[in-house]
């Protein structure tokens, strides 16, 4: 099964919209559904995750994105 990356932006979006602006929570969905809806395949948006700072959005990005894409399996 293909993970579509527009539904991954989609449910981050939604969850950025649910947490306070300036969190890290916001910050890493926000980062996520940013580079979900703008890149082509789960591997390409992994790649793109990787390379955010800092590290503590970085990390909270990418655990998000693991999450997302095996809900989504």
């Amino acid at each position: 099964m293909t993970i579509d990356n527009l539904d991954l932006a989609d449910s981050a979006r939604a969850l950025a919209d649910n947490e306070p602006a300036g969190t890290l929570e916001h910050a890493a969905a926000a980062s996520v559904a940013i580079t979900c809806a703008t890149t082509r395949d789960a591997d390409q948006a992994r790649t793109a995750l990787a390379g955010i700072s800092p590290e503590d959005v970085r990390q909270a990005a990418l655990a998000l994105f693991d999450r997302l894409s095996a809900q989504a399996r």
